[in-house]
């Protein structure tokens, strides 16, 4: 089958793996659903790692941070790159090299999976078979339908005590909207899961109870008493299919049999569309199912060559150009990742999305106007490095030299100067002060902070300006709680933290108008702007919108920008309490300047002194972040679980049983979420676990807010 693939003439002739033959993969889910198992039994089977490392020992491979390791949770994405060769189908024989993404499963690291997902061609989504769709998930598949990202499912954990793939697969139709369809079926659950039915080749494959270790599996007949069930979603399977592939749906419904590969080719073209899932059953622990997997990955996961062209932007913001996979043509790649590496210092990770990457080459930053030198190059595998001379298009590699970096630049060829669309990220929900112990830790810890804020775009250090003290901000309690744990190990800084602080918003609630005047004299020429406002409320998470309607040039067209660089900057501090202020429109409608004493400053200065105006009138007040807050509790303490929320100012949401085990849902404000992790285990003897993401803002009680200005007043940090 491998000689009728014809291969494009992107490929440069010196390149290793041809584009058609590259898969870029991430593997996303919820906390503990097994992406790390999972990710971990495709090396072995590849052969990258000749022993399997469990998270629960403390050595998986991907999960090489001290941190991760003594908590058994991914922090950081890691990049591996392996190669599989399917037995059969049209890829049989054909060696594909795989990189694959290990994202986190927990919220406060959402920035990980995001800038993942935004260089990945494809993506796993894990689901546990017992627990199906949890809150992460959602989150996750999100972020897969922001960056358009093609996905199979892969139903985990079958060998746990109420596994039920169908109920998981119901699950993502009702709860994400998924057109989830079983491409595989689990033979037995349970104890009793022993092998996979390929609903596309109408084999099963049995696993052999001699090879623990899931090398070899038995290809078998269906079992009779599953040749029934088997046909039924075959059937279910090719109707579905029938949406994306016109030839296909004529045959199926002039009850022409199939072949093999029309089906695996319309499972493929569905995939790419977006809008059908493939659901595959298996269980990573006990290593059943995962070469099924893989061969699914290079089936039906698209390459490089099989996705629509980037878009990006010339120099100018205005015009755009197109980025496709082609060696031959000038370098554009994005910056994704930054991290420290003991040994060789600062890594980018790197994706290359058109031309040639050599060791040696000068690059040029759109965003810094700046070029960079390119002294090394590297493959990583986890914590393993293997020098590279060239990368090409499609690859994902790291990056050594390489200086004034972020996450999120573009680096290309100085004639092509274009920018790519960088990933974008949540703003922090948390803050804290934090203080070296000793003088002599001041400069260790104020480079320290730079490196990691450089490393994670979700981390934000600041300085207040009234007390002078040094404020980081992140995602979460174990997100604030890891990057201090990191100042110590890797920075050797001892720095004590404040308690933690809440980001909270201030916004209006009704239209009024603000007049700001910034008028001085002292001799020579004075300062002179005015500027009249209108501002009004808009619904949650619109943002700022501003609207010019000067007319007949009472105030110059040149001062109308600076006008409202003053109104942002009022924005940044609310009348309330100093929090920013959002979702807002303000309209600048009239206003006046001087011939001589008007200049950029007056007139910015005029409009943060119109929009306080405005803002005291508006009915301002204090927004707090809400969360969604999912808690998984035997029945038993069920009742204890909701009291407690509710008494945090919660809102039951929801409630579902899966055999004893009942899920609550709740949004509860994060200010009540402190120490709530050992309080749920308190409650429910140890037994209840739970998660939560920010969920959205919403205005604080009264009396929350009197506390808060009361606060402020004896201890002025902002958030």
């Amino acid at each position: 089958m491998s000689d009728e693939i014809k291969l494009s003439s992107a490929n440069s002739k010196d390149r290793g793996t041809p584009l058609e033959y590259i898969r870029n993969i991430g593997i996303a889910a919820h906390i503990d659903a097994g992406k790390t198992t999972t990710t971990e039994r495709m090396l072995y089977y590849t052969g990258v790692v000749h022993k399997i490392g469990e998270v629960h020992d403390g050595n998986a491979t991907t999960d090489w941070m001290e941190q991760e390791r003594e908590r058994g949770i991914t922090i950081t994405s890691a990049a591996i790159s392996c190669e599989w060769t399917n037995k059969e189908g049209p890829f049989a024989d054909i060696k594909h090299q795989i990189n694959i993404i290990d994202t986190p499963g927990h919220v406060d690291f959402t920035a990980e999976v995001e800038r993942s997902l935004r260089v990945l061609d494809g993506a796993v989504c894990v689901f546990c078979s017992v627990a199906g769709v949890q809150p992460q998930s959602e989150t996750v598949w999100r972020q897969m339908d922001k960056y358009n990202v093609p996905r199979i499912a892969f139903i985990n954990k079958m060998d746990r005590t109420g596994a039920d793939f169908f109920s998981a697969v119901d699950d993502i139709r009702t709860k994400l909207g998924g057109n989830a369809h079983p491409i595989f079926l689990p033979i037995g659950a349970e104890d009793k899961f022993n092998g996979l039915i390929d609903l596309v080749k109408m084999k099963a494959y049995q696993y052999l109870a001699s090879d623990p270790m899931g090398v070899e599996y038995e290809t078998t007949e269906i079992p009779a008493d599953m040749l029934d069930l088997a046909q039924k979603y075959r059937e279910a399977l090719i109707e579905a299919l029938a949406d994306f592939d016109d030839s296909l749906a004529e045959k199926f419904l002039d009850g022409v049999e199939l072949e093999e590969e029309e089906i695996r080719t319309a499972v493929r073209t569905a995939t790419l569309s977006l809008n059908f899932l493939g659901v595959m059953p298996g269980t990573a622990f006990k290593n059943k199912g995962v070469q099924m997997l893989m061969d699914s990955i290079v089936d039906y996961m698209p390459g490089p060559l099989d996705l629509p062209p980037m878009v990006g932007h010339i120099d100018d913001g205005d015009t755009q150009i197109e980025i496709k996979p082609d060696d031959s043509a000038d370098l554009a790649g994005l910056a994704f990742k930054l991290a420290t590496d003991p040994y060789v210092g600062k890594l980018v990770f790197f994706r290359v999305y058109q031309g040639e990457l050599k060791k040696g080459s000068m690059l040029y930053n759109p965003r810094t106007r700046r070029k960079e030198r390119i002294s090394r190059l590297m493959i990583m595998k986890a914590d393993a490095r293997k020098d590279i001379n060239v990368a090409y298009s499609g690859d994902i590699c790291a990056i050594i030299g390489a200086k004034d970096i972020v996450t999120g630049d573009t680096l290309c060829t100085r004639d092509l100067n274009v920018r790519l669309e960088p990933p974008t990220f949540p703003d922090p929900v948390l803050s804290m002060s934090i203080e070296p112990e000793t003088k002599a830790d001041q400069e260790k810890l104020s480079m320290a902070l730079q490196r990691l804020a450089e490393e994670d775009p979700t981390f934000v250090v600041k300085t207040d300006q009234e007390t002078g003290q040094t404020i980081i901000a992140g995602m979460g309690e174990l997100h604030l709680d890891i990057l201090r744990d990191r100042l110590f190990r890797e920075f050797k800084v001892q720095a004590d933290a404040g308690k933690p602080q809440i980001a909270y918003r201030e916004t209006i609630f009704r239209a009024a108008k603000g007049v700001g005047k910034f008028v001085r004299q002292s001799g020579g020429r004075g300062q002179y702007g005015h500027a009249e406002i209108l501002l009004e409320p808009l619904e949650r998470n619109a943002g700022y919108e501003f609207e010019n309607k000067i007319v007949g040039g009472v105030i110059p067209k040149e001062y109308i920008k600076p006008t409202e660089m003053g109104l942002k900057e009022g924005a940044l501090n609310g009348v309330v309490a100093g929090y920013p202020v959002i979702d807002f429109r303000v309209t600048l409608v009239f206003g006046s300047y001087h011939d001589v004493d008007s200049s950029e400053l007056a007139f910015k200065m005029a409009g943060i002194f119109a929009f306080k105006e405005a803002m005291k009138k508006a009915d301002p007040a204090i927004l707090e972040p809400i969360m969604k807050v999912e808690v998984a509790t035997p029945e038993e303490s069920q009742g204890d679980i909701m009291g407690d929320l509710t008494r945090r100012r919660g809102q039951i949401q929801g409630m579902e049983t899966k055999g004893n085990i009942t899920n609550v849902t709740a949004f509860v404000p994060l200010e009540s979420m402190f120490g709530y992790a050992t309080d749920v285990r308190s409650l429910s003897k140890g037994r209840a676990s739970y998660s939560m993401e920010p969920s959205h803002f919403e205005k604080v009680p009264a009396r929350t807010s009197q506390k808060i200005v009361e606060t402020l007043t004896r201890e002025p940090a902002r958030t």
